[in-house]
């Protein structure tokens, strides 16, 4: 698994930090008993995987090796 780099960009520690972040409100909000929050939370977690999409879309993301592209081709 190291050894592909999986994940190791800007935008998947962007992405994967705001939801962090998402679920951490949302959890505090649970455990107070207050919808309103909880859903808030969860607005953020949505928001990081948006964010993360947005990144990668810039260029922020992993690119994919030719050698697995053309692996993939011919293993389907």
């Amino acid at each position: 698994m190291a050894g592909s780099s999986h994940g190791h960009t800007p935008a998947a520690w962007t992405g994967v930090t705001i939801a962090f972040i998402g679920f951490c409100i949302a959890s505090v909000f649970m455990v107070m008993a207050e919808p309103i929050g909880f859903w808030a939370g969860m607005g953020v977690v949505l928001l990081g995987g948006v964010v993360g999409m947005a990144m990668r879309a810039a260029g922020l993301g992993q690119k994919p090796s030719p050698v697995s592209v053309a692996q993939a081709r011919s293993e389907a």
